[in-house]
This record gives C-alpha cells, structure tokens and sequence, in this order.
C-alpha cells in the first residue's frame, strides 16, 4: 500500500515549500461537511492532504469542529497516515512555549461532542488503550530534531471542551492530581475517531503557554498565543516538510495494528445491523462491513 499522508492542523500550515500539483477538494460524506475544503498535493513524491482543522479563517470553535466528517473526509480520500498539529497549554516547567511534544496518551475531558462514527444498530468498541501510533510518532519526533525544535517524547494531553481556558484550580488539579503534561481543546474525539477509521495517528502539541498554574506566567493571553503559534507555525512547516522521507513511500501493515482496529471490534451481528448505518460507514469500516 502507499502512504498517503493526512494534516490536520492550522492556519498557514498549508504554505508548505515544495508541495507541487495543489487543489483544494470539496468532499462529501454521510457525517456532514468537513471543516473546510481539503488542500491535496504532492510532497517529495508522496500525496499530502491538508485539513484545516478550523476552517480557513478560523470559524470552528474546538466544540463545534466537525470532527467525524473531518476523519471520513480523509480516509474516503485514501489517507492511511494522520499527524494532528495543535497548539497547548504545558503543564511542565520544562515544557517551555516553543517546545513540541509528540503525545502518547490522553485524559479525555470533553462533553459536547459526537465520540463515535457507530451507534444503535452497528455497535463497535476499539481499544485506545495506546491512542496514538509509536511510528508516526517517531517520525514525527525526528523531524522535529531534524528542523532544530525542542522536542519531548510522550506526555499525556489532557482535552477540556472549552471555548474558555482553565480555571486556576483546575490548572493546578490537571497538573498536579491527575498527572496531565500539556492541555488542549481539539485532539480529542479526534483521535478515537481515527482509530475507529483504522488510521495511524500521531500528535504534535505545539506550546503556546503555560495555561494558568505558572506562578510567573499569569493567565493565559490570546494576544501571546497567537505571537507563539506564528513561530511555531514556521517549525511544522518544516517539520512537515521532512516527514515523506522518513515515512517512506512503501507503507507495510502497521505493526503496531492501527489499520485493523476493527478486527474484533464489531459486535452487532450482520443480520441485526442498521442497513442505513452501515450504508454511512463505508468509507470508515468498509473493510470489515464489507
């Protein structure tokens, strides 16, 4: 199988040097509109296709990102790999803003948003015990060190539903009680989703700030935020830029089982099955679904 690479990330990231052949494509799913157009390309050979995760324009809150139709989007166009970019909030004195941190697990604090491409009629439960692939994330990892970037291995990305920031108390309660490195607003349900979709996922949190326990730091400011990601935009860029020739244009099955997450996972019997369900999960589960 080829790699297919698939970006979902923010503003600016899509001015990548040396992506050729570019079209934004409109992509229609039975989960609704993704975010916005998806910009298709070619990246030293291998296709790429970038997914504002917002919107160009920033016109999604965190809560209202469509982010099944976003995933569907991706897999209906081919894409086997997917590197989430996000900004974040560090929980760790050495988690300085400007740091990246490629994240292996996830405290899941979000209540507003639709979890799951099943539901009554087609019933599946995959494991995210392990929610993100060790392979892309090595890639990722060494291409950021690659591109001059601070960079920690593994943390755990705490997902609060948002739109507001974190409260003092819950800044110190995520940091201190529940163990949390860095916090964000948007990985998840994305990153379930992706394994619902049998899709290799990997994070790359960017640091903007140090949400609101730092003591020196102060509350979070939109106006440093943004001062932050313009930087680090310049590093994904050229992390991205770096990834083809780590990734390979060969993909072989992912050892680590990412692509048959929904082996076993399916538990409706086929005779009891929603046939309009699964008509909506070809795209998603059309391996197993048939």
């Amino acid at each position: 199988m080829d790699s297919y690479l698939g970006i979902i990330g923010g503003s600016g990231l899509y001015e990548i040097d040396g992506l050729e052949k570019t079209e934004w494509v409109e992509v229609k799913g039975p989960f609704g509109a993704p975010s916005d157009a998806i910009l298709t390309g070619r990246l030293e050979g291998m296709p790429i296709a970038f997914l504002p995760r917002h919107g160009r324009g920033h016109v999604h809150t965190p809560t209202s990102v469509p982010y099944r139709a976003n995933i569907d989007a991706l897999k209906r166009l081919g894409v086997t790999d997917v590197i989430s970019l996000s900004a974040c909030g560090s929980f760790r004195e050495e988690i300085a803003p400007g740091d990246f941190v490629i994240v292996d697990q996830f405290i899941d604090r979000t209540f507003a948003r639709d979890k799951s491409f099943f539901g009554p009629g087609c019933v599946a439960h995959v494991s995210v015990a392990h929610p993100t692939c060790p392979r892309l994330g090595a890639a990722c990892a060494t291409a950021a060190r690659d591109a001059q970037v601070t960079v920690h291995e593994g943390g755990t990305y705490l997902a609060m539903e948002g739109p507001q920031f974190s409260t003092l108390a819950e800044s110190k309660m995520y940091r201190q009680s529940w163990g949390a490195d860095v916090i964000g607003m948007t990985n998840m349900p994305e990153a379930k989703l992706a394994r619902e979709a049998e899709l290799c996922y990997a994070s790359v949190a960017m640091v903007t700030d140090y949400d609101s326990w730092h003591p020196e730091h102060g509350e979070v400011d939109v106006t440093q935020i943004v001062a932050t990601l313009l930087g680090n935009a310049d590093k994904a860029r050229d992390l991205v830029r770096r990834l083809p020739a780590l990734l390979g244009a060969d993909r072989e099955p992912c050892r680590h089982g990412c692509d048959r997450a929904l082996e076993h996972a399916i538990l409706t019997a086929p005779e009891a099955r929603n046939a309009e369900l699964v008509a909506r999960l070809d795209a998603v589960a059309g391996r197993v679904l048939g």
